[in-house]
């Protein structure tokens, strides 16, 4: 029975019948599979946390320059400690989510990013921004974006990259319409008055719908994942380009035993390194090139929107292709765009790098979320989550690293050719990333329940 206090119990039924009564009364759509609320919920909550990704702050990084008087290296500083904080964050409340679900979480997660940006509206010195920002970011990796992910790998096996995708494409969307507003509100208001429209925007995206939609498996509902019977052992992959759609589970002790658990630690550690400090940087980059604060965002606003726009494409070819090769693809995409991010003297070239970049990073945003549950399933995914977050305190460094580079140097190629050496570091290490086998008999022990008095499936 569920614990939510708008939901009333209902009367006992077959395992596998959703219990319509259980499904919150604010969803409309009672024939469609519950799934698509929590992906709606993920999609709109997007919009609501993008300020706290790196595109965004991007917009904001010369006028905080030009108004307070502080260097790139200080501003960066923020985004390190606040990728760092969310690192803390998942290692504190993975087995929470296993066990509770994302709803409070993500509610609470959103409130806090609210009142950071109406903190950080009235800022006048570095370290009031460390510790704002700091906390803003964190609350938006560390409680939103994985409390999100785990939320829609629990209600989806067959169809999960499609359904990432379409959440995903939320955030990229947001990174590509929300810098173009920022501009305009900076130009007419000021920076301190746009943090504070954005601090409403954020309220309304994300402590409401995640209040009201989100829920943790979809046995406690009485459903199945996908919204049908689970796939069987007869359905198991017949060749190893081919993704695994079977519900297999495994435990935290079991894949630490794996050569591809610590392959994917290392690639889902590294990642962050280079691609956030690209996105963070790239208006700044552009403008040092002689481009116009306006060519410069709109060449954000492209990246963000092909991203967005290829993200689906990717979804529905991950659903075919296993997770492994689609990383190695994707790492190899992203080492040719950030080699044109290099040479982009132009604004032609930076539109080409615009495109080829957002066409990598559509896909790449979908990799490590897929990669821990398709590799090691559902049912410890916040526990083994919450495991590999100390190994990801160095990735938050890149953005504070570039902006050092940039200082020392006045240029961001050197910073930019030890990215693309990441982009090959993550294609290799998917390349030694085999799947480990397992027996299907003691999958089946570690398969998921359902939450205490809920009437659910069977496994």
């Amino acid at each position: 029975m569920s614990s939510d206090p708008e939901i009333e119990p209902g009367p006992e039924i077959e395992p596998g019948t959703p219990r319509t009564q259980d499904i919150p009364r604010a969803w409309p759509f009672k024939k469609v599979f519950y799934g698509w609320a929590i992906v709606g919920t993920g999609f709109v909550a997007s919009f609501g946390m993008v300020p706290m990704f790196g595109p965004v702050l991007g917009v904001f990084i010369t006028s905080i320059e030009a108004d307070l008087g502080w260097n790139r290296a200080t501003i960066a500083f923020a985004f390190t400690l606040g990728s760092m904080t969310s690192s803390v964050s998942t290692f504190i409340f993975g087995r929470v989510l296993d066990r509770y679900g994302s709803r409070a979480i993500v509610t609470v997660a959103g409130a806090i990013i609210v009142l950071s940006m109406l903190g950080i509206s009235f800022m006048q010195w570095p370290w009031q921004f460390w510790i704002l920002f700091g906390l803003g970011r964190g609350s938006a990796l560390g409680g939103i974006q994985i409390g999100v992910g785990i939320a829609i790998a629990n209600w989806f096996i067959r169809r999960r990259p499609r359904a990432m995708a379409f959440h995903h494409s939320g955030l990229r969307a947001g990174q590509a319409l929300v810098p173009l507003l920022i501009l305009a509100l900076i130009a007419a208001f000021g920076w301190r008055e746009a943090w504070r429209f954005l601090a409403l925007f954020t309220a309304i995206t994300i402590v409401v719908p995640a209040w009201l939609y989100l829920r943790r498996r979809p046995e406690d509902l009485g459903l199945y994942p996908d919204g049908e019977k689970p796939a069987g052992d007869d359905e198991a992959p017949t060749s190893r380009f081919r993704r695994d759609v079977r519900d297999l589970s495994w435990t935290l002790k079991e894949a630490r035993r794996t050569r591809a658990f610590w392959m994917i630690v290392l690639f889902v550690s590294v990642d962050r390194f280079a691609l956030g400090a690209i996105n963070l940087h790239m208006v700044a980059n552009f403008e040092d090139k002689g481009l116009s604060a306006a060519q410069a965002v709109s060449i954000l606003s492209l990246f963000a929107a092909t991203a967005a726009i290829t993200g689906p494409g990717w979804g529905l070819m991950l659903e075919k292709l296993h997770i492994r090769y689609s990383a190695m693809l994707i790492s190899g995409l992203l080492l040719g765009a950030v080699g044109l991010l290099i040479i982009a003297d132009s604004y032609v070239l930076g539109l080409a790098f615009g495109l080829a970049f957002g066409f990598a990073v559509g896909g790449s945003s979908l990799v490590p979320g897929l990669l821990w549950a398709d590799y090691f399933g559902r049912g410890h995914l916040g526990e083994i989550r919450a495991f590999t977050a100390p190994f990801r305190l160095l990735s938050p460094v890149g953005p504070t690293l570039a902006g050092f580079i940039h200082d020392g140097t006045g240029s961001y190629t050197l910073a930019y050719m030890i990215f693309g050496s990441v982009f090959f570091i993550m294609l290799i290490a998917m390349a030694f990333a085999a799947p480990p086998r397992r027996k299907p008999e003691v999958a089946e022990a570690e398969a998921p329940t359902p939450a205490d008095g809920a009437t659910g499936p069977p496994p």
